[in-house]
């Protein structure tokens, strides 16, 4: 594992305990920094980020406090920010 790597995964800790703790702004700003940390080193981010982060907003999703989690009936989940931006993945 790359260094950037290791600090992807180490700000996306940060950031599920900081909006854990209901501290959103700070949450945002160690996703902000994770996602220029990736385009920078040119690495992908892992697939639990992705799918629990805004692309709108930047806000750290946690089902039930700031995003609504829905499955539809094609096989897909639904997930929507409180920004209203919706993202669909297959389960």
């Amino acid at each position: 594992m790359s260094i950037a790597e290791e600090r992807i995964d180490r700000l996306h800790q940060l950031a599920h305990d900081a909006a854990a703790d209901r501290d959103h702004e700070l949450a945002r700003e160690y996703v902000r920094l994770a996602r220029r940390v990736a385009e920078r080193n040119r690495c992908g981010l892992p697939k639990t980020f992705r799918r629990f982060t805004c692309d709108d907003c930047d806000a750290y999703l946690i089902p039930g406090n700031n995003a609504r989690v829905r499955t539809q009936a094609g096989g897909h989940v639904v997930v929507r920010c409180d920004c209203g931006a919706t993202k669909r993945y297959p389960y």
